[in-house]
């Protein structure tokens, strides 16, 4: 299988590994992604699991959050060692694998968890705002959106610099708990105690869940596999092997970092809480107005507060870049960043903004419980598919997964699927006494044999039908015919694989003669092209490389004379500073016919592009 044969759309090889001569300075230089990817391991749907945990069952339940991480560090791994062996992610993986309506609902399904994950971290968010500044919880929902503008300034300022933001909110969230575990004092032995499996009763198992859900997060594994390519190495067996011990060592500190933080949540709540009798504080409300008279100190709820708006905000990044390479990598549809990231925010206040309004502010809590259940829910569609690509020969070669790593992962989803299950069953004994018969039986019952049928599909189809690969195409094929050329030394032609290759190349031809260099331009403006500003060697980059060279070889065919530019980000900036760089004559660009709203969503490349060059711009249409 040829890795510029699929399209793989987010991840860029730009920190190059290959400079780095010791073993501390390569794992350094691997170090990276997987830190992104903890910070959804903190968001405030933790916190509303893991203080419920604590102040109902005590230390009980911290076994379930160390089974968690177990579990997160296995598919985290595998997620990583998908994307560095096979060059997909686990959304492109799937459209290469599945038909498209399964494809469909996978993605629905995916959808459903980015936006569980972000409405835990809207709800936090607004939780954090009201109880540090005393804002109205329904003006704090609004004014979690403006995170989105944040966000996209800090991407326009570097990588690097959202790194250090990112990392700097982290350390304040672990500095936080680190100060209210001193106040806390915990019982050592009783903590201890908690590692021992047992589950008390059927409302520690709906905890238990939600535990779980908050822990290992669907978007996690397809954005890890994403991630893991933005490292640069060395394409034979022995560098392979090398890039996937690194991201495991990677995988290794973050998540257990990511461990302590939860631990220490459910450890205060069981420490402060259920050892004072307050058995029912599951709302972070309360955990913050008791955390005072309990502790004894005025900045134990402050620190509280201030660490649950860092977990709401840190979280941002990772659910937009999972929002992004899921659309892209299913759909096949691109749109700009900061739509995505919109749509996504908003489809996440609305549910905050009904409960507020029509159940009222105790009910957010709940919201949050809820919305991690949901995302337990999701597991078994990511986890399965992600175990038959990292055990398939075709995807993986001679890295496919041991007999023993399948084994521990099949069992992983044994354990969720089955607690889910019972939890669905639990469910539907409590909705045959309270819903209307027509709706239990005419919408949920037949929803969730449908869910159920995706999921026995998707678990029983790679092993019962022949794997067939598929070429996938992230551009339309290349429709090059008979053209003729004439005036300019330097022409530029953008070239973006919309169907418009050869009235752009004709355009442009009909500017030279024999004399005349023509520059293909071509930019890669994905996710993560936009966010680390490198341009790629990833599938996509090498797909897009070969069709160029296609164009290319044609030309040079005919007796003209042809220059390569692959470059990133965004279109109108990217193709300007090319253009002014090399001093060119002409830039010929194709126009994709959409205005006004479809400028809005999927970006406006011309105008901008003609108020930023030094030369004439020809617009073919």
């Amino acid at each position: 299988m040829s890795k510029g044969s699929k399209s793989l759309q987010d991840v860029h090889k730009s920190v190059d590994t290959s400079t780095k001569k010791t073993i501390l300075g390569k794992l350094l230089a691997f170090m990276g992604p997987a830190y992104i990817v903890s910070v959804g391991y903190m968001d405030p749907g933790n916190w509303a699991t893991d203080i419920a945990g604590g102040a109902q069952f005590g230390y009980t339940l911290i076994w379930v959050l160390l089974m968690s991480n177990l579990m997160a560090l296995l598919l985290q791994s595998l997620s990583a060692k998908l994307g560095l062996v096979a060059g997909l992610d686990l959304a492109q993986a799937n459209r290469l694998t599945y038909p498209k309506y399964v494809n469909f609902f996978l993605y629905i399904l995916a959808e459903l968890a980015i936006i569980a994950t972000d409405l835990a971290e809207v709800v936090g968010m607004a939780i954090g705002l009201n109880l540090l500044f005393n804002i109205d919880l329904l003006w704090a929902v609004s004014i979690t959106a403006l995170d989105t503008f944040l966000i996209f300034f800090l991407i326009g300022k570097g990588m690097r610099k959202m790194e250090a933001f990112i990392i700097g909110l982290i350390f304040i969230i672990g500095v936080s708990f680190f100060i209210e575990m001193l106040l806390a004092k915990p019982e050592i032995e009783a903590v201890l105690t908690g590692l021992i499996p047992s589950i008390p009763n059927e409302s520690a198992l709906y905890i238990a869940i939600g535990i779980i859900g908050a822990t290992v997060m669907p978007h996690n594994l397809y954005l890890h596999s994403a991630l893991v390519q933005t490292r640069k190495f060395d394409n034979d067996e022995k560098s392979l092997r090398q890039a996937i011990k690194f991201n495991f060592f990677d995988s290794v500190i973050a998540l257990n970092l990511a461990f302590l933080v939860n631990a220490a949540i459910l450890i205060l709540a069981a420490a402060t809480f259920y050892k004072t009798g307050h058995f029912q504080v599951a709302e972070i409300e309360d955990a913050y107005k008791l955390l005072q008279p309990l502790l004894g100190s005025k900045w134990a709820p402050i620190l509280f507060a201030v660490a649950l708006i860092a977990a709401g905000q840190s979280s941002t990044l990772t659910g937009t870049l999972a929002g992004q390479i899921v659309m892209e990598g299913y759909l096949n549809i691109r749109i700009s960043p900061w739509m995505r990231r919109l749509i996504t925010r908003l489809l996440a206040i609305l549910p905050a903004v009904a409960v507020i309004l029509f159940l009222g502010n105790a009910y957010l809590g709940r919201l949050l419980i809820f919305s991690q259940v949901i995302l337990s829910l999701q597991l078994g569609f990511a986890i399965i598919p992600l175990i038959h690509f990292v055990s398939n020969k075709k995807y993986m070669g001679v890295f496919t997964i041991s007999v023993l790593t399948k084994i521990l992962a099949w069992l992983v989803v044994i354990i969720i699927v089955s607690l889910n299950i019972k939890l669905v069953i639990n469910e539907l004994q409590l909705w045959f006494v309270s819903l209307n018969s027509f709706i239990l039986f005419g919408l949920i019952v037949p929803m969730l044999l449908g869910i159920l049928f995706l999921l026995l599909y998707i678990t029983f189809m790679p092993l019962l039908v022949k794997y067939k690969e598929k070429h996938l195409d992230l551009h339309q094929s290349l429709d090059l015919y008979d053209i003729n050329a004439l005036a300019y030394n330097d022409v530029a032609l953008a070239i973006d694989f919309s169907g418009m290759e050869s009235k752009i190349i004709s355009a442009a031809l009909s500017f030279g003669n024999e004399t005349t260099t023509y520059h293909l331009i071509h930019v890669v403006e994905s996710a993560t092209a936009r966010l680390w500003n490198e341009v790629s060697q990833d599938a996509e980059t090498m797909q897009d490389v070969a069709m160029l060279e296609e164009v290319k070889s044609f030309l040079e065919a005919k007796g003209h004379q042809v220059e390569l530019h692959i470059t990133y980000g965004k279109p109108a900036v990217a193709i300007a500073n090319l253009v002014n760089d090399k001093v060119m004559d002409i830039v010929v660009v194709g126009s994709h016919g959409h205005q006004w709203f479809k400028d809005i969503i999927f970006g406006e490349t011309i105008n901008k592009l003609r108020h930023k060059v030094k030369m004439p711009v020809y617009i073919v249409k």
